[in-house]
């Protein structure tokens, strides 16, 4: 029974119900003992006519709640925008062909944190180093991934932070990247495997300084660059595979990675950022282990339910719900990861408001 007509049945046996319907429960042989109570009860609850009644109100109910998110909705985007914090003057690489946050591959922890400070979160990734995040409340947002010698091997940013020293930045788009650039790498050897790349016009990988830089683009704003991620040649290298192999710190990794990227993509469109909701973590996990066990993608299940059926399967209780990550009402999100028996990673997110 979801909480809507939870609800409504206690607002039946309260008395409310009586006040709206009361020729109803007249007919319903309501006889208004206390001997009677679990009668009346039962009554309630095998009555076709009021449980037509009580969907009635659910739906109601359900529309009045919608109308009420619409209108705190357009209450929050006129409330003024809290300023960001400033964004850092970014340079032109010294050494390298590109920079994040005017921090390059090779450079010391160090001198990364003497400019930054420390990372908001440390987690693993599928490299076998750590991922540690870098932002101001998400504002600012960048990854940086260091060796046994605390010097920089990787960096990962969907902000504004990309300098080069060819003019790529996240103004350009993909014609433009592709015109200084070069054609994309269509393979990339590993041993005696050679592992094909499918970016599918998403993104392209190019070999720079003996780094690979893959570059991320949105089909949805005129394929302008979106993000970007260099890894050190030798760091690719020493990944055995494609894929990672899975663990359990991994998918803990990647969960949080998601979350963190998600939010850092809110903060760029002016929007609230998210909190973590761990209590609605093993739907997520469920849905992504039945994707990676039955070879499929979709919001939806084999059954047919909805991330919102899951959820509420698992009595998980919300006011409002979806997948949009956009979505100004929503003000918590949850991740869940698994993998398939070739090592790929499956993605679920859920968002919600209680």
């Amino acid at each position: 029974m979801s909480i809507f007509r939870r609800i409504l049945v206690l607002l039946l046996l309260v008395g409310g119900f009586w006040y709206f319907y009361g020729d109803d429960m007249k007919q319903s042989g309501m006889k208004g003992t206390s001997e009677a109570i679990q009668e009346d009860i039962n009554n309630i609850k095998n009555n076709s006519h009021i449980e037509n009644v009580v969907d009635r109100v659910e739906r109601e109910f359900r529309l009045v709640i919608g109308q009420l998110q619409n209108t705190l909705e357009n209450t929050k985007q006129d409330e003024p925008v809290q300023p960001a914090p400033d964004k850092p003057e970014l340079a032109t690489p010294n050494q390298q062909s590109f920079s994040v946050h005017n921090v390059e591959i090779g450079a010391t922890r160090t001198k990364v944190e003497q400019k930054i400070g420390a990372p908001k979160r440390k987690t693993l990734n599928e490299y076998g180093v750590e991922w540690e995040a870098y932002h101001e409340d998400y504002h600012n947002f960048f990854m940086a991934a260091y060796n046994d010698q605390s010097k920089v091997v990787g960096l990962y940013t969907n902000q504004d932070l990309l300098s080069s020293k060819s003019g790529i930045s996240f103004a350009s788009t993909r014609a433009s990247v592709l015109k200084t650039l070069g054609e994309p790498l269509e393979t990339i050897q590993k041993g005696m495997t050679r592992y094909q790349i499918k970016g599918n016009g998403e993104y392209d990988t190019f070999l720079v300084d003996q780094n690979y830089v893959t570059i991320f683009y949105d089909k949805h704003e005129q394929n302008h660059v979106t993000a970007i991620q260099i890894i050190s040649r030798n760091l690719e290298q020493d990944k055995q595979g494609f894929y990672a192999e899975p663990s359990k710190p991994l998918k803990v990794g990647f969960e949080y990675q998601l979350f963190d990227l998600t939010n850092a993509a809110r903060v760029k469109h002016q929007l609230p950022t998210l909190t973590w909701d761990e209590r609605a973590r093993k739907t997520a996990r469920d849905h992504s282990v039945d994707m990676a066990k039955n070879g499929y993608f979709s919001h939806k299940n084999l059954d047919g339910q909805s991330p919102f059926d899951r959820m509420r399967e698992d009595d998980i209780s919300f006011i409002t719900a979806g997948e949009n990550i956009l979505n100004q009402r929503f003000e918590r999100l949850t991740v869940g990861v698994a993998f398939d028996d070739e090592s790929r990673p499956f993605y679920t997110e859920n968002f919600l408001t209680r």
